[in-house]
């Protein structure tokens, strides 16, 4: 629960706040766009909620902080049914992000090919039985060693596969398949794993159907900037090097990016790879 003695003065006077024990992870702001917002190193509420959307899209940032820094002086009731949280048919954000991957976002989709566990959300009780109501979960898809969370709890409970390429395997020890080289792979119908070094060493996106990229911590859209953006100060590896992946990355179609930290974007495909590449001349 967040802690009302440790309310960060900086957000906005009323019943909804964020405590000082937040890490500035992000998710909160991805999860209340616009309500919760980036100042001085933490993430505040720039203003209260003004309807039932907002109050939504206020619990929900309840339940993705991490650090459980988000919370009500007054501790109304929490509405049912927030996560997962559908994005677009079949695709989901899962909510309760860990702490041990610094609050990064995770995804869930249900194909008849197999279910679809992108990165991984904490272990709750509450989601692991909403993941069983949609049918379970046949391959974790871990995008890099930084987010793993929880994997290996879901991976066991839902004998699932897990994928992670071998220059990140050291974080995912259970992972069922490793990944290769920097090639393209198809690991299932229309889902193409592509290393994308840089974030980091094993650092690999997911893009399904040619329309949605799982983006881990490679590639994001910034709300403030209202563009692509990728992370210079969080970059593990190389800078020159995730410079060349998100090149390449520019030769694929897709309509979606959704990140592991920073915001998620759905956009024409055409306007997608002409942000993707003003975004490489950027870096």
């Amino acid at each position: 629960m967040a802690r009302l003695s440790e309310r960060n003065p900086a957000s906005a006077p009323g019943d909804w706040y964020v405590d000082r024990r937040c890490i500035d992870c992000g998710a909160s702001r991805e999860a209340a766009p616009g309500l919760i917002v980036h100042r001085k190193g933490k993430s505040v509420f720039a203003r209260q909620p003004a309807n039932e959307e907002e109050e939504r899209a206020a619990w929900r940032a309840v339940l993705v902080c991490p650090t459980a820094s988000v919370g009500t002086e007054g501790h109304r009731a929490q509405p049912a049914d927030l996560f997962p949280q559908e994005l677009a048919p079949g695709v989901y954000r899962c909510g309760y992000n860990a702490e041990s991957s610094f609050g990064a976002h995770s995804y869930f989709v249900r194909r008849a090919e197999g279910n679809l566990l992108v990165d991984s959300p904490r272990h709750v009780g509450k989601l692991v039985r909403k993941l069983e109501d949609l049918g379970g979960v046949s391959n974790i898809l871990l995008s890099h060693q930084d987010d793993v969370a929880d994997a290996h709890r879901y991976a066991k409970h839902f004998n699932a596969r897990v994928w992670i390429h071998e220059d990140d395997a050291r974080a995912a020890p259970y992972a069922t398949d490793l990944l290769r080289g920097g090639e393209p792979a198809e690991i299932r119908k229309q889902l193409l794993a592509i290393p994308v070094p840089g974030h980091t060493k094993g650092s690999v996106v997911y893009l399904l159907e040619e329309t949605y990229l799982f983006t881990g911590d490679s590639l994001a859209w910034s709300h403030e900037r209202e563009g692509l953006v990728a992370f210079r100060d969080a970059c593990w590896y190389s800078w020159s090097e995730q410079r060349r992946s998100l090149a390449k990355l520019a030769d694929h179609r897709f309509e979606w990016v959704l990140a592991g930290h920073g915001g998620s974007v759905r956009l024409p495909a055409e306007e997608m790879r002409a942000r993707l590449r003003a975004l490489v001349e950027r870096m």
